[in-house]
């Protein structure tokens, strides 16, 4: 019996899968600190928690439209709207099961068989699997010495099959925020080649200090036109499990995802929708107690980071830290590292492999201080043996 060679030759998520390893030794008993998974360690804020068991008592848990309940789209193009200084209509979004659902749906409804698609390193690596089930080609592009984008190489990667360029600001996993002139530069790019840019923004309410957040669809309105946003609430909500986001952009290409889904994945979960909504209706004051305690974490996980002799660029948005680890690894490269980290000291990080970049691992911000005071004090005595 043949199974389809797309879907078969997918890879797991590999940050999933080390998270599930590292909850399978803690229920074995391991003494195991797990800063593999960007899940926030804080609960959903009470409202967003009482809109989802309002809604289950209220018999209104029913099948909603394959795009999403009007009432929801409604608030998702006011939010961005407000969020990205553009005028919208509801009939710019479409409301997904997940962020990671939007991206996937909007590669299938842009992409043709052989497509190119750019990615700036690095990257989140289910970028490159849903861009190949798509039928397209992920190109791969190195950034600066910073791991901000290098903008020179990305040009010289355009050929006339490239369609897309994949960018996410703030960056998972360096947390490196995109600024405007280089947004300009990358926009200039997209219109002299005709490329869509689908933007990852579901890290967009996590920046600190004086960086700022700016969506390419707020420059101009031929950058807004072949911009495709895609957001959602796990991230700054803390509504992992919720599994809800949206897509935004032309009402050609929402309406595209909005029947693929009528027909490949059904209406979105009810439940998580209302809850959403309430969250973007008017944002509930634990989001900036969140995004404080990201603030301040981040800057104690780098200073140890670096303190520990790890080059380590200081993160201004989402919640990770991306060291370098060249000066410890051996022929396996990060995996290797991260392999002997675990068995030696319980602890579970991210090899930069699975980003693109092989010196590198990522760590968690979205932990408690105690927890990344334990993981420093592990780390160090790991390196200390090396």
């Amino acid at each position: 019996m043949r199974l389809n060679r797309r879907a078969s030759s997918l890879t797991g998520s590999a940050t999933l899968a080390l998270d599930a390893r590292a909850k399978e030794l803690i229920r074995s008993g391991a003494d195991i600190i797990n800063m593999a998974v960007g899940e926030p360690n804080f609960d959903a804020p009470a409202a967003i928690q009482a809109a989802a068991v309002e809604i289950v008592g209220n018999g209104k848990v029913r099948y909603t439209p394959p795009a999403g309940r009007p009432e929801l789209r409604e608030t998702v193009a006011r939010h961005v709207a407000t969020t990205r200084s553009i005028e919208t209509n509801a009939d710019e979004v479409v409301i997904t099961h997940s962020c990671k659902h939007a991206l996937s749906h909007a590669m299938l409804a842009v992409l043709e068989q052989g497509d190119e698609v750019l990615i700036p390193l690095p990257a989140w690596s289910s970028y490159d699997e849903q861009i190949r089930f798509a039928g397209g080609v992920p190109v791969h592009v190195g950034p600066r010495a910073d791991l901000g984008p290098n903008l020179e190489a990305l040009s010289e990667a355009c050929t006339d099959k490239t369609r897309g360029i994949m960018l996410n600001s703030p960056c998972n996993p360096s947390g490196y925020v995109w600024r405007a002139e280089e947004l300009r530069r990358l926009g200039d790019l997209a219109e002299q080649h005709d490329l869509w840019i689908i933007s990852d923004e579901i890290y967009r309410r996590l920046v600190y200090g004086d960086a700022v957040h700016v969506s390419p669809t707020t420059l101009s309105p031929e950058l807004r036109a072949r911009t495709l946003i895609v957001d959602g609430a796990s991230k700054a909500f803390a509504m992992t499990g919720y599994r809800i986001g949206f897509l935004f952009g032309p009402p050609a290409v929402a309406g595209t995802v909005a029947r693929l889904q009528s027909q490949l994945s059904g209406c979105p979960n009810a439940i998580a929708q209302e809850a959403y909504r309430v969250a973007l209706a008017e944002e509930p004051d634990e989001v900036q107690t969140m995004v404080d305690a990201y603030d301040e974490r981040r800057r104690v996980l780098v200073e140890g980071l670096r303190d520990l002799g790890l080059e380590t660029p200081l993160p201004r948005g989402a919640y990770y830290a991306f060291p370098s680890v060249m000066d410890f690894i051996d022929e396996r490269g990060a995996a290797g590292f991260c392999e002997d980290l675990l068995e030696a000291q319980g602890l579970v990080v991210v090899p930069g492999t699975v980003f693109g970049m092989d010196d590198h691992v990522r760590l968690s911000c979205a932990v408690s201080l105690d927890v990344i005071h334990d993981a420093l004090t592990r780390l160090g005595q790991f390196l200390e043996s090396k």
